[in-house]
């Protein structure tokens, strides 16, 4: 159920209003983006540190994901080589809060629609 409060959206994801939030959610549907986000919310790290944090993600794949983020200005190297959320990224982290708000209410549910794929 839709809030009245909210503006009614397009259901045309093909107009260019829709084009934001695609690009947005391809971007963060990728692997590992998320989870480096994740281990950048606290705070800088280095590569290795992020590295090793993030398990068994590649090197290279690592170095990708982390240079898709810069260009989408969501996370910084800095002068002595760490990675940081950029505004834009805390930003970013404070909206991806709301949504793991919600997976936590929904759990149950979300759950069983993976257990059916």
């Amino acid at each position: 159920m839709r809030s009245t409060r909210e503006p009614e959206r397009s259901r045309q994801l093909s107009e260019p209003s829709a084009q934001p939030i695609l690009a947005a959610m391809e971007l963060l549907g990728q692997r590992w983006i998320l989870r480096a986000l994740w281990e950048l919310e606290p705070g800088p790290l280095g590569f290795l540190e992020l590295r090793r944090r993030m398990g068994n993600c590649s090197s290279s794949t690592l170095s990708e994901r982390l240079q898709q983020l810069q260009n989408a200005g969501i996370v910084e190297k800095r002068v002595d080589k760490t990675y940081e959320l950029s505004s834009a990224g805390i930003e970013l982290g404070a909206a991806l809060q709301q949504v793991w708000g919600w997976s936590e209410r929904w759990s149950a549910h979300l759950v069983t629609c993976s257990a059916l794929d």
